[in-house]
């Protein structure tokens, strides 16, 4: 029975919580140990938090967000592109990686806050993102609350709500699975595991994120809304997001999932970098407003 409960734990952590694919595991890791770097790492408090973050290159800074049960480590192949290209900054969000949770109702809310903060104690004055999945979802909720100056976002795999209306039918019922498991473990009063934390995260796939369409047009900032077309997110709910967001433009990419950052980083890096580098444009085919 446990050797199910195990198997079960690992099949919805893959799908869910976007832990390392066979290609990442294929690849070798970098020189550099990003998310473990004992040279530059650095903590910082904010909000109550112990939050831990990297640095690396110089130039125009560029946040680069990690998704749900994930960390820093996961997005080497985003760091490794665009350290020669940008200041980037990387962290562990709270209740992930070195960072420290020290809150019993783990948010989206709470986790854009910290990274408003970061960006404060660090006083960058203008800056890019890349998110993915819920680092997608911090991305834009930074943009909305306009607490921090933001030129461009690129959003992989981001979501405004967490019902199937926005998520694939295989997620919902993924995440459900895994809060009943969870829950049964705590009852039990198992130690196997941290069982409150994958609960707290879990509550953020679950229960959030609650962004009304309308907030999206109190986005300023240039946006890029990617996903794969085999992507966790309904192909329709991306396209939703792009249309609400005044100053966006779409790329769903074919043959691509939730993870392509990782499994084709070569290929989502250069649209990335693309989308950074040239002027923001949305042209309009609608030929009735051609001049003759």
């Amino acid at each position: 029975m446990n050797n199910k409960v195990n198997l079960l734990i690992l099949l919805f952590s893959t799908i869910i919580c976007g832990l390392a694919t066979a290609q990442e595991e294929m690849k070798s890791d970098y020189d550099i140990p990003y998310g473990n770097n004992e040279e530059i790492g650095k903590y910082v408090t904010i909000n109550g938090a112990e939050i831990y973050y990297e640095e690396y290159g110089k130039g125009e800074p560029l946040l680069i967000i990690h998704g749900n049960g994930s960390s820093i480590g996961r997005m080497k192949y985003q760091i490794e592109y665009f350290n020669s290209k940008y200041r980037v900054i990387v962290a562990d969000s709270r209740g992930h990686g070195k960072s420290e949770l020290k809150t019993d109702s783990l948010t989206y809310v709470q986790i854009t806050k910290d990274w408003e903060g970061l960006a404060k104690h660090l006083k960058l004055d203008s800056l890019n993102i890349f998110g993915s999945s819920d680092g997608g979802i911090v991305a834009l909720k930074m943009a909305i609350s306009r607490k921090t100056k933001i030129k461009k976002i690129v959003a992989l795999g981001a979501n405004l709500r967490p019902d199937s209306t926005a998520v694939n039918v295989f997620a919902v019922n993924a995440v459900d699975g895994m809060k009943k498991i969870v829950n049964t473990k705590i009852l039990e009063k198992d130690t196997t595991q941290n069982w409150n934390l994958r609960k707290q995260r879990l509550g953020l796939l679950g229960d959030q994120p609650n962004i009304p369409r309308n907030d999206l047009s109190k986005i300023t900032a240039q946006v890029l809304i990617m996903a794969g077309d085999e992507d966790i997110i309904r192909n329709s709910h991306t396209v939703e997001i792009y249309e609400n967001i005044p100053k966006a433009q779409l790329c769903i990419m074919p043959g691509q999932t939730h993870w392509a950052r990782s499994e084709s980083p070569e290929y989502v890096n250069g649209i990335i970098n693309k989308f950074f580098k040239e002027p923001f444009k949305r042209p309009d085919s609608d030929f009735t407003k051609r001049k003759k």
